[in-house]
């Protein structure tokens, strides 16, 4: 039986040749536990005539992912040769460390090492199907790489490519990488380093300085921004707010392309729909009757499923808003159920309220609630607070009123729509605008898919927003009599650095349309989120309950808020402050945490920094704003933004089968007091991902590796609010109830 080379040789199949290079991948595991013959034998039985050693070492990679721990195998696709015939055998977690070395070391084989030869490959790239030159790359970054190549290779790291676990690195060269007739050209270092000098260009020192945190996971920037920093779209903000141009044929229409050309370059949408007129309302320009806005977010539907982001990357991605008081409210939660009738459904969009503090108020009093066309009771969408209350009362008193109903009524609706489809989503209109330093622009009217972003939208402007998290765990180190401490300086200084990236990807960046341009380079706003807090927790011993984890929780909040403003304070200095920002809260002397009354640490110099924005203003209006980070946790092996684990053990689901994957803390520390075993891994299994009921695990571990589900949520809670005072957007909170 032969195999064939990567260079295209055939040769003999030999079964020490894959013992050895499974062997050589095995420095640092623990020998105890770890076989590489055994790994070899169950690749062998894969093997057919004529098979690649491509082929092989995807098939060692996937076999030692299998080792690590899994509960079921499925029939793989008739177009793979090979099949996995073992279940239910648990060995040990440095398996997942054999099997993305050898998916990383496969991927080195298969690409050129320099970066400016990949730059190279990848900028002279010619479509094979119109023979016409399709350069991957810009021709701005690839000069920039060509000029100063001998530095940039130089600066590359390729040994932190695997640092990535095995899903880490799938997720990469699933849809990160950049590919070259449908083959992965880039390595993860090449990819951070391109993004680097995608947003900094011929600014070397700061593209390496990028590189370098990056590389050493201290942050990421967006799945937009890897996806394209440096190619000729760079397309690199993650979220769009829109406001339906007019409620008629032509804005309609309009606002739809608007969504269809940004969702086609990877941004995700909010879009409001306040302004929508409700069924049954008069039509002046055809003598006839609305259908309201049903119909028509099935043709927004159709269109989030027809463009993607970015050429099947990620799915479109559309959140529509609406205010309780439209009278077509409670269809639109109905939108997405699964009962009822299809023309009556649109189940791909995602929908979400923006409630007024006065219908929170009229639930609380089981009050009367008046539901209200906006073209029979116009403007209500425009104002807030007291305003708002003003203009609705007098609609009422007015009998301008659709239907009334009890607002419990509308209440428990949304909670019906909730449990039974995950939306809609809620907002709070007063309190974004109440406590945004946008205010001075007008009412915000929505937030975005994620609804950690809330920023001033108008028919001449779409809000934008560029996002980065930073990787909360990284910052856990040890001083010197070896206990553990959180690097606040540390977390300060590469804050700044995002800050700056993240101001800079505002003047690059490659905008869909020319209202998002027109908003983005008048208000600069920027979105830094986190990742990973609760992983950041368990490095420090805290359980998610503690006062220790709460301290840790507000303490990386004021230090990331106050980082961020001294970053975009220099930059202000430098560049002068962002275009609207006279009459903004902030040029008037007030921070976010002034706009909770909560008063500030001793820990950073707050007079100082004051006294300086004061002086020079500030260069982006808005600054911080915690994201899901759902796809770039999985990529730097965290769990997601600031949530605690939702299990110890959960199902990944990949084309060969499915994998159980434990929290890896977890697995350490059972595993080094000698109790993991595949005893261990079912009786976590048959606790649902629970550790609390097991005898053996000790009292303090119980405590750490407590999931969502064992957490209060007064706690989640009340953690998002203590962040919340330097929070200048919103956060993507999540609540779960067993």
């Amino acid at each position: 039986m032969f195999v064939f080379k990567r260079d295209g040789r055939r040769e003999r199949v030999a079964f020490d040749k894959i013992t050895s290079r499974i062997m050589k991948l095995c420095y640092g595991l623990d020998m105890n536990y770890v076989d590489p013959a055994e790994v070899a034998q169950k690749v062998i039985t894969g093997v057919y005539q004529g098979v690649t050693t491509v082929e092989l070492d995807n098939l060692a990679a996937e076999t030692a992912a299998y080792l690590t721990v899994r509960i079921v195998v499925h029939t793989p696709p008739r177009s793979r040769k090979y099949s996995f015939n073992y279940l239910n055998q648990t060995k040990h977690p440095d398996y997942a460390i054999l099997a993305a070395r050898i998916a990383i070391s496969n991927l080195h084989k298969e690409t050129k090492k320099q970066f400016s030869s990949v730059a190279e490959e990848l900028y002279t790239y010619i479509n094979p199907k119109t023979g016409k030159h399709s350069p991957m790359i810009s021709k701005e970054t690839y000069d920039a790489i060509q000029k100063n190549a001998e530095r940039l290779n130089s600066a590359i790291i390729y040994d932190r490519d695997f640092n990535y676990n095995y899903f880490g690195f799938k997720t990469l060269e699933r849809s990160y990488l950049l590919r070259n007739n449908n083959r992965v050209a880039e390595r993860p270092q090449h990819m951070l380093m391109r993004v680097a000098v995608g947003i900094h260009g011929e600014d070397v020192d700061a593209a390496i300085e990028t590189y370098e945190l990056m590389s050493e996971k201290y942050f990421t920037h967006a799945s937009p921004t890897l996806f394209n920093a440096g190619t000729p779209h760079p397309q690199l903000s993650s979220c769009f707010l829109l406001t339906m141009k007019d409620d008629s044929i032509e804005g309609i229409y309009e606002t739809l392309k608007t969504c269809a050309m940004i969702s086609k370059t990877a941004g995700g949408i909010g879009l409001n729909v306040h302004k929508i007129r409700s069924l049954g309302s008069y039509i002046a320009g055809t003598n006839g009757y609305s259908n309201g806005i049903v119909p028509m977010l099935r043709v927004y539907n159709n269109t989030a499923r027809y463009v993607d982001q970015g050429g099947n990357k990620r799915p479109g991605a559309f959140a529509i808003y609406l205010e309780p008081w439209h009278a077509d409210v409670f269809d639109f939660l109905d939108l997405r159920k699964n009962t009822g009738k299809e023309e009556t459904r649109a189940r791909d969009l995602f929908y979400a309220l923006w409630i007024p503090d006065l219908f929170m108020e009229r639930v609380e009093s089981n009050g009367d609630w008046s539901l209200f066309c906006p073209a029979e009771a116009p403007g209500l969408e425009d104002v807030w607070g007291e305003k708002f209350v003003e203009l609705y009362e007098s609609y009422e008193r007015k009998g301008l009123a659709r239907k009334v109903v009890k607002a419990q009524k509308l209440w428990y609706a949304i909670l019906e729509a909730q449990t039974e489809t995950g939306v809609p989503y809620m907002l709070y209109k007063d309190a974004c605008n109440r406590k945004s330093n946008q205010q001075n622009l007008g009412t915000i009217k929505c937030s975005n898919l994620c609804t950690e972003i809330v920023e001033y939208s108008s028919p001449e402007e779409v809000a934008v927003c560029n996002l980065a998290s930073l990787s909360l765990p990284s910052f856990v180190g040890r001083n010197e009599q070896g206990e553990r401490i959180y690097d606040f300086e540390k977390l300060r200084q590469v804050t700044k650095v995002v800050t700056r990236n993240l101001n800079k990807i505002i003047d690059i960046n490659y905008y869909p349309v020319p209202e998002a341009r027109r908003s983005n380079m008048r208000h600069r706003p920027i979105g830094l989120g986190v990742q990973g807090l609760a992983d950041a927790f368990i490095k420090m011993r805290f359980p998610f309950e503690s006062a220790e984890a709460k301290q840790l929780n507000r303490d990386i909040a004021e230090t990331m808020y106050f980082a961020a403003l001294e970053a975009s304070c220099e930059l202000a200095k430098e560049e002068g402050h962002y275009e609207t920002y006279v009459g903004s809260p902030v040029s008037k002397g007030i921070l976010q945490p002034d706009m909770w009354g909560v008063e500030t640490s001793d820990r950073w110099d707050w007079a100082g920094l004051r006294a300086k924005i004061a002086q020079h203003g500030v260069r982006n209006s808005l600054l911080v704003a915690p994201m899901p980070t759902a796809s770039t946790s999985q990529i730097l092996g965290n769990n997601e933004c600031f949530e605690p684990y939702t299990s110890n053990i959960y199902t990944r689901r990949v084309l060969a089968g499915e994998f159980q994957i434990v929290n890896p803390h977890l697995l350490k520390d059972l595993t080094e007091l000698g109790l993991w075993d595949d005893g261990m891994k079912n009786r976590i299994v048959a606790e649902g991902g629970s550790v609390q009921r097991i005898g053996v695990i000790p009292e303090e571990l119980k405590r750490i590796y407590k999931t969502v589900w064992e957490i209060s949520q007064k706690v989640v809670i009340d953690m998002a609010a203590d962040r919340g005072a330097f929070v200048g957007e919103s956060s993507s909170l999540y609540c779960s109830f067993g």
